[in-house]
């Protein structure tokens, strides 16, 4: 679950963990994957950080807090987002994606009393979503090996590093260090509060979920760089950046389990 996070010195020690790691070997290996065994040690401290910390607080945070609220603070940091994706959309030279990503945060933010009503998604501006590692790729840089970052989750070393950018692109970074880390704190549990309906349903359906979960986020990136034809039915929507997840196998007759809908990002 990638988010914002303050360490400025991350990308250049993951990149130096990775080189020091063994490569993956034998018959099951994957050619985007070189690094699988250091990457599936990390993956396993992730979710199990996910599993007793970040699910528990998500939860209680869902139970307590009435729908109203959480959808006026999940459309308050997609308004924050959509600087990043202006920015980014304008690099790659995409003008009108990166005008309607303007134009959403100048009607949401005086309209949508700063972001807590998202006005310009009725009024038929979609959201844009880019981030700094599809920039690098658009430039052709690419991608790398793929990597688990510590806490961030799935990226590769192109992607690792454009999430250094992707902080300074973030207003919060810009806030006083205790209003920082507090929007930093709660942008972590209402990003993974909006998540536990496809988390749920990630582990009723995949047998190995590293490799589940790896094969989904090159597969979207891919696509989302134009790099490939088919976007799989879990990640992120290309221009939302929603979750999409497929409910997990149902036996003939029964009535699968509901995707529960997610909060806009």
């Amino acid at each position: 679950m990638p988010v914002p996070f303050r360490f400025p010195a991350f990308a250049t020690n993951a990149l130096a963990a990775a080189v020091l790691a063994g490569c993956a070997t034998g018959p099951q290996a994957s050619p985007d994957d070189p690094l699988e065994p250091m990457n599936r040690a990390i993956f396993t401290v992730n979710d199990k950080l996910d599993q007793y910390v970040a699910t528990p607080v998500a939860k209680g945070y869902r139970a307590v807090t009435p729908e109203p609220v959480r959808t006026a603070v999940s459309n308050f940091y997609s308004n924050l987002a959509d600087i990043g994706n202006f920015a980014n959309n304008l690099l790659q030279g995409k003008g009108v994606a990166a005008a309607e990503s303007f134009m959403r945060v100048a009607m949401n933010s005086v309209l949508g009393i700063g972001g807590l009503i998202d006005i310009a998604t009725p009024a038929g501006l979609p959201k844009r979503s880019q981030d700094f590692g599809l920039t690098l790729g658009t430039w052709g840089v690419p991608s790398g090996p793929y990597l688990v970052l510590p806490v961030f989750g799935p990226s590769s070393f192109r992607d690792g590093a454009g999430l250094y950018v992707n902080f300074w692109f973030d207003p919060a970074t810009y806030a006083e260090p205790a209003v920082r880390n507090s929007l930093y704190g709660m942008n972590v549990v209402d990003v993974r509060t909006n998540l536990l309906g496809a988390t749920d349903l990630l582990r009723l359906a995949a047998l190995d979920r590293y490799a589940f979960v790896r094969d989904a986020y090159l597969q979207r990136r891919r696509y989302l760089l134009g790099e490939s034809t088919a976007l799989p039915d879990y990640g992120d929507d290309e221009d939302t950046g929603e979750p999409t997840v497929s409910p997990a196998p149902t036996a003939p007759g029964a009535t699968p389990a509901p995707v529960q809908p997610q909060a806009p990002r």
